[in-house]
């Protein structure tokens, strides 16, 4: 018999949870079981969630930035990448910000439903309410001070430090890159090796992602039965895809300002690449077709093909950035938290910054996301909220990130006189005329 696929052992585990919480709340004793016997499997998978985060930022990043060693044989290429693959990044994430903030599909939720998750999760509100109060009285560069560690150890001991986390990452695989070869090597293995057991524990925590699920989402319905939060999450799946719809159109005219390439051209070009990538979820598998579309039939000369889109399918996920930066605020607008500007520019900054040591697989972006609402201080109970549409988002963000790839690789290539025309007649003789 064929073993279902993850998603859908997830989207089963929502709807069970859904209905067992909706029979539950018929008897008196009902809440009490979920909240007693259930939710706390709902809390272990959060904390397991929770448990990986700043590992994976230390193997990923480590990892990430030190494969870039390269740079210092192409470094006006590695520069110009690098450089381009953040800006789309800061870009996504300000799309997705910007979209939430005016739609708000967390608003939908009426004040009682709002009421009774703020009193749920008390404790995670207090904590918002004392950062943002220390928020007032910091001083303008509290923010850039509060980057820098005094120690690694303490600040790896609280999710909420993950910047700290990150800084720490990229200097410590900086000096990596400085440091001879042979003498890096050994470091490198270990950290290589570390990145792909931290992989493995991922693979293993979405093995119960479920039966997490089921108990979190049974808990909240318990907790705050209301039809809204469904009307809601409905709005959140709408605001994403406006925004991933969004940041396509800002590659096209990237892609037509600076090679004046057409949008036909482009979108024809990497389209089968895209289709790969919305079936698998997967950038890292989607690579090899995503490289062959972009020197075939998009002009790219292998030079930079081989360099900017490996890298990008590591360090670039500009729709799963935008994606995090909708859910952070949705969730905070489900729990009534009114996010304040210099909170949503660390949400860009966690969000850029994160999306480096983001897998190249699926359900890596989930985990991720707990990393951008721990910093935010939001509570990560609500990731409850958003795994029902998570799959299929997930596909629609996958996309994007491949269509960033190949449209920075065509920019690089431009900036280094690298574009050329199409390797594939058909493709050549199509387009002489635009």
């Amino acid at each position: 018999m064929k073993k279902i696929a993850l998603h859908w052992q997830i989207l089963l585990g929502m709807l069970f949870g859904v209905l067992f919480a909706l029979l539950m709340i018929r008897f008196d004793w009902g809440p009490d079981f979920v909240t007693d016997w259930v939710k706390p499997f709902g809390d272990i998978f959060i904390n397991a969630l929770k448990l990986i985060a700043v590992p994976l930022i230390l193997a990923s990043l480590i990892k990430g930035v030190s494969d870039l060693k390269d740079i210092s044989k192409l470094s006006k290429m590695g520069g110009r990448t690098i450089g381009t693959y953040i800006v789309t990044t800061v870009i996504a994430v300000s799309i997705g910000l910007t979209v939430v903030n005016i739609i708000q599909p967390g608003k939908t939720i009426k004040e009682e439903t709002r009421n009774e998750l703020m009193e749920n999760y008390s404790g995670d509100a207090s904590s918002k309410i004392a950062d943002a109060e220390k928020q007032k009285d910091a001083g303008p560069l509290q923010a850039l001070e509060d980057l820098v560690p005094s120690n690694i150890f303490n600040a790896a001991s609280d999710n909420g430090n993950m910047l700290q986390v990150i800084f720490f990452a990229i200097f410590f695989g900086i000096g990596l890159i400085l440091i001879p070869e042979e003498t890096a090597r050994p470091v490198k293995a270990f950290f290589d090796g570390f990145n792909e057991v931290i992989l493995k524990l991922i693979d293993l925590i979405m093995l119960a992602a479920p039966y997490g699920v089921f108990a979190l989402l049974a808990a909240l319905v318990v907790e705050a039965p209301s039809a809204d939060l469904f009307k809601a999450l409905g709005m959140y799946g709408v605001t994403v895809l406006l925004g991933l719809v969004l940041m396509i159109g800002v590659y096209i005219l990237i892609v037509w300002f600076f090679t004046k390439k057409t949008p036909r051209f482009f979108i024809n070009g990497i389209s089968p690449a895209q289709l790969l990538a919305f079936s698998t979820s997967s950038s890292a598998a989607t690579l090899p077709v995503t490289m062959e579309r972009v020197e075939e039939h998009l002009g790219v000369e292998e030079e930079v093909t081989s360099f900017v889109l490996p890298i990008g399918a590591t360090i670039n996920m500009d729709g799963t950035s935008l994606y995090q930066a909708v859910a952070a605020v949705f969730i905070a607008q489900a729990f009534g938290m009114n996010l304040d500007f210099a909170t949503q520019i660390g949400i860009i900054a966690t969000a850029t910054l994160a999306s480096i040591g983001s897998a190249a697989v699926p359900g890596a972006g989930m985990v991720m996301l707990v990393i951008v609402l721990a910093q935010a201080g939001i509570p990560e109970a609500g990731l409850a909220l958003i795994f029902a549409v998570d799959r299929p988002l997930d596909m629609c963000r996958t996309t994007v990130n491949v269509t960033g790839d190949a449209a920075v690789s065509m920019i690089v290539a431009k900036s280094v006189d690298k574009l050329g025309e199409p390797h594939v007649r058909e493709w050549n003789d199509s387009y002489k005329k635009e």
